[in-house]
C-alpha cells in the first residue's frame, strides 16, 4: 500500500511539473468585448486615456470614433462626423482627442468631455499614421501621396495646442506609414513604404538627414523602437521585422512573422516585441539581448486583425477582431507576465 501511495504522489508530482509552463505565457486572454454588429470591416490604430479609463478604436467603415471603458468594455460614445478614422492620440492636459481622417485629408480636434468636434486642421487626403511628441506638444501626420495623384507625400507638422499646422516635409514616395520618435534626441524614423526605405528626418530642422534601404523585408508599414539598446524594429507585410542599429543605420536580421502585419509593439519591461498580422495570428518574440531574439509562438485570432495596442501602464494588449463569417468584430485583452 505504501509503495502505491508513492507512485501516486510521483504520477501526481510530475503533472503539476507538466502543468506549470502555462503560468509563463507571454500574453493571456482575460476579456473579449463583444462590439455591435453594425461594426464591420477593419479596424486602424487605438488610442488611450489613462487617467479616464478610456480606449478609442477606430473601425473605419464605421464612418465614427468608438469610445470605450477599457475595463468592462461598454461604449461611452460614438463619435461621429469622421469619414475614415486612422490614428488617434489622446493629450490628458487639456482633454483633447486628434484623430485623422484620411477620407477628409484632416485631423480632427475633439472636446474630450461633450465629443464635439472642435477644429479640423487641414492636410492632404489620406491623412493617416500620426505621432505625438509631448516635450513640444506637436503632432507628426502622415498624408498625401497616390490618393491625391502625387509622386510625393507629405509629413506634417501640426501644433496640437493651437490646432495649426506649422510645416509640410516633402517625401518622395506615394506611400508613407507609422513612425518612431526618439526621445532623447530630434529624430523621427519614419516608415516610406513606396520606396522600402526608412527615411531619418531632423524634427527641429525638419529636413531628411540619411536614408536606410529596408532590404531583408518588403512593404514595410509598422515600427516599434528600443531606445536604450538602438534597436528599430521594421515589421513588414511581407511576413518579418527587420532589426536596424540605429547608431550605424544597418539592417542586422530579420525575424519571420506571419503576413500583413499593421501594428508592433515592445514593451521595455518584460522585452517583448508582439506584432499583430492580418494573416490571423499574433506573432511574439522577446529580446533575449539586442542581437538576439527569441519566438514564443503565436496566438491565434482571425483574419484581418491586425491592429492592437500595448499600454505598458497597464499590462495590457488591446487586439481589434473584425467582424468574419458572421461572428460580431470584438476587442480581445491580453495581460502580460
Amino acid at each position: 500500500m505504501k509503495k502505491a501511495y508513492m507512485m501516486f504522489l510521483a504520477i501526481l508530482l510530475l503533472f503539476t511539473m507538466g502543468a506549470a509552463p502555462d503560468k509563463g505565457k507571454p500574453l493571456t486572454l482575460i476579456q473579449t468585448f463583444k462590439l455591435p454588429a453594425e461594426i464591420k470591416g477593419r479596424f486602424d490604430h487605438f488610442g488611450i486615456d489613462l487617467k479616464g479609463h478610456r480606449l478609442f478604436a477606430t473601425p473605419e467603415d464605421y464612418h465614427a470614433l468608438l469610445v470605450l471603458d477599457y475595463r468592462t468594455g461598454k461604449i461611452l460614445q460614438t463619435v461621429h462626423g469622421i469619414e475614415k478614422p486612422h490614428a488617434v492620440v489622446y493629450r490628458d492636459d487639456i482633454d483633447r482627442i486628434y484623430v485623422t481622417d484620411g477620407e477628409a485629408g484632416v485631423v480632427r480636434i475633439i472636446d474630450g468631455k461633450t465629443y464635439k468636434i472642435l477644429k479640423s486642421v487641414p492636410l492632404q487626403l489620406d491623412a493617416d499614421a500620426m505621432s505625438y511628441d509631448p516635450a513640444t506638444k506637436l503632432l507628426y501626420i502622415v498624408s498625401g501621396g497616390k490618393d491625391v495623384k502625387m509622386s510625393y507625400s507629405t509629413l506634417s507638422v501640426v501644433d496640437s495646442t493651437a490646432g495649426e499646422k506649422l510645416a509640410d516635409i516633402k517625401v518622395e514616395g506615394d506611400t508613407l506609414e507609422v513612425m518612431a520618435l526618439e526621445k532623447a534626441s530630434p529624430k523621427l524614423y519614419l516608415n516610406n513604404r513606396a520606396k522600402n526605405e526608412v527615411p531619418l528626418i531632423d524634427r527641429e530642422k525638419r529636413t531628411i538627414l540619411e536614408t536606410w534601404p529596408v532590404t531583408l523585408g518588403k512593404m514595410n508599414v509598422s515600427m516599434a523602437y528600443d531606445e536604450a539598446n538602438h534597436r528599430l524594429f521594421v515589421g513588414c507585410r511581407s511576413g518579418h521585422i527587420v532589426v536596424f542599429d540605429t547608431q550605424t543605420g544597418k539592417e542586422l536580421q530579420a525575424l519571420k512573422i506571419a503576413e500583413g502585419i499593421d501594428d508592433l509593439h515592445f514593451d521595455v519591461r518584460s522585452k517583448l516585441l508582439i506584432a499583430a498580422c492580418a494573416a490571423g495570428e499574433v506573432d511574439i518574440y522577446q529580446e533575449v539581448d539586442p542581437n538576439h531574439y527569441q519566438s514564443l509562438g503565436q496566438i491565434p485570432s482571425r483574419p484581418g486583425s491586425r491592429n492592437g495596442r500595448l499600454v505598458p501602464e497597464l499590462h495590457r494588449y488591446f487586439l481589434a477582431v473584425p467582424e468574419h463569417e458572421g461572428a460580431n468584430a470584438e476587442i480581445r485583452v491580453f495581460r502580460l507576465q
